[in-house]
């Protein structure tokens, strides 16, 4: 582990082959329950740093936590096929990554395609999820969220710098995140944007926008209460952004009265999804994480 970056990155393969990343934070024999963090659709494992540090260098309790990039994202391969970026392909990586792990069991915290990941997991195999936070994602997911992301997946210009990246990325959801500083909007770009290999280019793989251009959105979308009902069994904590365009309200209210241990948050100043650094966001991680491990036992 390197002083730079508080982290191992450590890679499995897919069942197809397909070289996987992900970052590995904390003490790999630690006796504390481990969190596992699943990033949003065009996302990746560092959007989690924040998170996994609190908790992977917490002095009276240090957890390992693994942060994963899904195939086409960060430093796991892309695929030659787009039409594998699908989320049943996709969680079968996530179980690849859990087994080359070691990881029987944990709390997962999934932003957006995450927590579809997290509730899919918890219906194929819900005895490895002893706990859950869903950022900003549930199983009624507005149909306006999911114009908005097909319309800049892939799209955006190409800054010629991470600054220039940070004021495309204001341009474009200031209105949904009002209440970020100049600083988080460039942490936002170099989470967005890679310089790997030269010259600025997404950290993922473009043709994710073909995956979601295939999407009728003038057809209802699934509703997937069967999904978030199979975590019924293990404490949950549900986040939405105030502004949120992809988890409504309703929704989330919803979750709350159906799910018999439920905290329910919601946080100001922020649309899709919320960013999960902030010292209110982690406490309340925190204590999701405590109350599932007690409840494990």
């Amino acid at each position: 582990m390197s002083p730079e970056t508080d982290f191992t990155s450590r890679f499995t393969r897919a069942s197809d082959g397909l070289r996987l990343h992900w970052r590995d934070y904390g003490p790999l024999a630690s006796t504390a329950m481990p969190i596992v963090c699943l990033p949003g659709l065009a996302r990746t494992s560092a959007d989690f740093h924040e998170v996994a540090l609190a908790f992977a260098q917490d002095e009276a309790k240090p957890r390992r936590v693994l942060a994963l990039d899904y195939r086409g994202r960060g430093l796991s391969d892309y695929d030659r096929d787009w039409k594998n970026y699908d989320i049943r392909v996709e969680l079968d990586d996530l179980m690849q990554v859990l087994v080359a792990s070691g990881t029987e069991r944990a709390v997962f915290i999934g932003t957006s395609r995450g927590g579809l990941l997290t509730m899919a997991l918890a219906t194929a195999r819900p005895a490895v999820i002893k706990g859950a936070v869903l950022n900003d994602v549930g199983p009624v997911i507005d149909a306006r969220g999911l114009l908005r992301i097909r319309g800049y997946v892939g799209k955006l210009p190409v800054p010629r710098s991470f600054p220039e990246g940070a004021e495309i990325l204001k341009r474009l959801s200031d209105q949904h995140f009002p209440a970020l500083g100049e600083a988080e909007w460039e942490v936002m770009a170099r989470r967005t944007w890679t310089d790997r290999d030269g010259p600025l280019r997404p950290d993922y793989d473009i043709r994710l926008m073909k995956g979601l251009e295939a999407l009728d959105l003038e057809a209802p979308l699934p509703v997937l209460w069967p999904y978030f009902d199979a975590l019924k069994a293990v404490p949950l904590l549900a986040i939405r952004g105030a502004n949120s365009d992809l988890l409504a309200g309703e929704t989330l209210q919803a979750m709350a009265e159906r799910h018999p241990d439920c905290e329910t948050h919601t946080v100001a100043g922020q649309g899709h999804a919320p960013l999960l650094g902030a010292r209110d966001i982690i406490r309340r991680i925190g204590k999701l994480v405590a109350r599932a491990e007690r409840l494990a036992g």
